[in-house]
């Protein structure tokens, strides 16, 4: 007798939904333990009922089974994620390499070349642009010209200054040198006149004085 096609959707009857669980569990189960002695091949299954109670056959090792799964799943991830990767990278550089053609373009027209290919409209905007770049350069040219005139007059107010300062310093100076010659000479001529004061020449012969 030909068993009739499933239709492989949720049975909606309690009795029926458990029923039907039991038999593929253990048929799901059976399968399984087949599989491994049949093709000596490693065979955990892990179920779960509706209830979370859990039902599970290993042909070697649960705990070491779910390891190496772990570990395959990781490998294969790694490999995903780096195919993955690869293929952003490809992207990304095939993208890269058309705005470097396009910009490369866009250059060579700025410079006067490859312009036979341009529409009129395409060179109004070159030469709009050219003009914004023009009026971009002649402002930051006057900034640099402004910034320069700033620096030297600022450093024309130091030396000033800074001449200022020496020119006091050197008049200080010579006053100071000034009077202390004043100083040298004043005490020279005191010097000078105490001698001439002090001393008597006499010229002639002795005198006697009279004792009495």
């Amino acid at each position: 007798m030909v068993r009739g096609k499933v239709e492989m959707k949720r049975i909606e009857n309690v009795s029926s939904r458990q029923v039907t669980f039991s038999k593929r569990r253990n048929g799901l189960l059976k399968k399984a333990y087949e599989l491994s002695v049949l093709c000596d091949a490693e065979v955990a299954l892990i179920i779960f009922s509706q209830k979370g109670r859990l039902y599970e056959f290993s042909s070697y090792n649960m705990q070491k089974s779910i390891q190496k799964y772990l570990e395959c799943t990781k490998e294969r991830r790694t490999s995903i994620e780096l195919e993955q990767h690869m293929q952003h990278l490809k992207y990304e550089a095939a993208l890269m390499s058309r705005k470097i053609e396009l910009l490369e373009n866009s250059q060579r027209k700025l410079l006067g070349h490859n312009l036979g290919t341009c529409s009129l409209e395409e060179l109004q905007d070159i030469d709009k642009q050219l003009e914004r770049s023009l009026k971009n350069i002649r402002s930051r040219k006057a900034q640099l010209f402004k910034e320069d005139v700033e620096k030297f007059q600022t450093k024309e107010k130091f030396l000033l200054e800074e001449n200022e300062r020496l020119r006091e310093k050197i008049g200080l100076k010579q006053r100071h040198e000034q009077e202390k010659v004043q100083q040298e000479i004043g005490s020279c001529s005191r010097s000078t006149l105490c001698s001439e004061v002090g001393t008597e020449l006499f010229i002639g012969p002795p005198t006697t004085r009279n004792l009495s």
